[in-house]
């Protein structure tokens, strides 16, 4: 805030009789002028003590939300508005000694939903909130507490329309968030070494197409269910959604198709069978799934 300094008027009138020497009178001025001047740029300081100035959302849901029945005849074929990228944080010494470290991209709001006794993390990381394309990488950790550390790395894809804070049926979203990993299952017989509870049915049976025209066929083929709107320690085919059915169901971890899906997570074949034989249910494995920076 600027600030204005009155200019002093003299005072009207005859001068002083007395008469000074040029000397004097000059001296006099100088020692005037240096006090003005000096007084004006005090004044004008900011006032350190105020501060600084304000700167000027399922994929496999069987015969509904779409793999067997092939897409979801209500699914509203529009793309997610995107929510902005999230505001940056403030500069701080560094990260509290509690917060475990080595996710990049992860917001610590998501970092504190992380449970502390999980040591097995798979992390799928979108393009962008709007977008199908993402990256899922594997991640471990000796104890609870300690930092994260990237074992593997797929390319993946996850709902068509993005991603979504609260997912509705049909909307074609995958949802944002933290999640168990308690169940698989799959067509194929369970690869060996698997220790999560695996349900072989010939229920994983994907008909139809794509949301791209693209076949299903071997999408079901492993598959593990993400604890979203479904109750653990049951087979990925329960239908049951204790959240009810305008959320959606039946998110999955699954065999890529080549395509985007309705709300699942798909990665190579490989890379399905890579996680049956490392997942462990006493390391309490998690899925943690969004945009980057969420």
């Amino acid at each position: 805030m600027s600030k204005h300094v009155r200019a002093r008027s003299r005072p009207s009138g005859k001068p002083p009789a007395v008469r000074r020497s040029p000397r004097v009178a000059l001296a006099a001025v100088l020692g005037l002028a240096t006090f003005t001047v000096g007084w004006v740029c005090v004044a004008q300081e900011p006032d350190e003590a105020a501060g600084p100035r304000p700167q000027a959302r399922v994929d496999a849901r069987p015969q509904k939300e779409g793999h067997v029945a092939g897409g979801d005849l209500r699914a509203a074929q529009q793309a997610v508005p995107h929510a902005g990228p999230p505001a940056a944080a403030a500069p701080h010494a560094g990260p509290p000694a509690t917060a475990p470290q080595g996710l990049a991209g992860v917001s610590e709001g998501t970092r504190a939903r992380i449970p502390a006794e999980s040591r097995q993390l798979i992390l799928v990381t979108g393009r962008a909130m709007d977008s199908s394309e993402s990256t899922a990488a594997f991640y471990t950790r000796p104890a609870a507490g300690a930092d994260w550390v990237k074992t593997e790395s797929w390319p993946a894809r996850n709902g068509a329309n993005g991603w979504s804070v609260e997912r509705t049926y049909g909307d074609l979203t995958s949802p944002m968030g933290v999640y168990a990993l308690t169940d698989a299952g799959g067509l194929l017989p369970k690869p060996p070494g698997t220790r999560l509870p695996y349900d072989e049915d010939n229920g994983f049976v994907a008909t139809g197409l794509g949301v791209n025209g693209e076949s299903l066929e071997g999408s079901f083929d492993y598959v593990v269910a993400i604890d979203f709107n479904r109750r653990p320690g049951r087979s990925p085919l329960d239908p049951v959604m204790p959240d009810g059915e305008d959320k959606g169901g039946n998110i999955w971890l699954h065999v890529d198709h080549d395509g985007p899906s309705q709300g699942c997570v798909g990665i190579p074949k490989a890379a399905m069978k890579k996680v049956l034989e490392t997942l462990d249910p006493a390391a309490k494995p998690i899925i943690v799934m969004g945009p980057a920076g969420f």
